[in-house]
């Protein structure tokens, strides 16, 4: 059988978080710029397939100028240092239907941690170009203490004025490259 290889295609793809603030409320944001890939040794199916994600940790934004310059301190990404997140996956199972999981690396200012995640196949389709597609729905929770990724602020009741989990969301379409 042949292999697949596939890219991200940014137009059609996104990538979000949402934290916890002072316990109340939830902060959003998202990463507008990102790269990935994808290789499948089947030509039918995407059973083994092998993800690598790259993040562009300076495209950080949660809408507040602010609070993005803020995220990418040594506080927090510490970006400068560390300007990428990057995610190679090791499994990505079919547990049924269109549900999988996808296991993998996250390496978030240099500290690599294995992390699972789950995936909604959306399903192939040929655009109007003729090109082929195939979407994911892919979502988890990380511990941001896992990552380094924290300041030492609290509520004036002792409080995190962070929570620890981030949510993580995204839309990621992949085109098919011609082999």
């Amino acid at each position: 059988m042949a292999t697949r290889h596939w890219v991200i295609d940014p137009a059609h793809s996104d990538i979000h978080f949402k934290i916890k603030h002072l316990v109340i409320s939830s902060v959003t944001g998202s990463f507008n710029v990102f790269s990935g890939r994808f290789v499948t040794p089947q030509h039918d199916n995407f059973d083994e397939a092998y993800f690598t994600i790259n993040i562009d940790v300076y495209s950080i934004d949660t809408n507040n100028r602010d609070r993005d310059e803020h995220l990418k301190s040594p506080d927090f990404f510490n970006a400068d240092e560390f300007p990428q997140i990057e995610f190679l996956s090791t499994e990505f199972k079919h547990i049924e239907g269109d549900k999988h999981t996808l296991r993998g690396d996250l390496t978030i200012k240099g500290i690599t941690k294995e992390v699972t995640l789950d995936v909604l196949f959306g399903g192939e389709a040929k655009d109007g170009f003729g090109i082929q597609r195939a979407g994911f729905e892919v979502s988890g929770i990380i511990n941001r203490n896992d990552f380094g990724v924290h300041a030492g602020d609290v509520t004036d009741a002792g409080g995190l004025v962070l929570g620890e989990d981030i949510k993580l969301h995204a839309n990621l379409q992949f085109t098919n490259e011609v082999d």
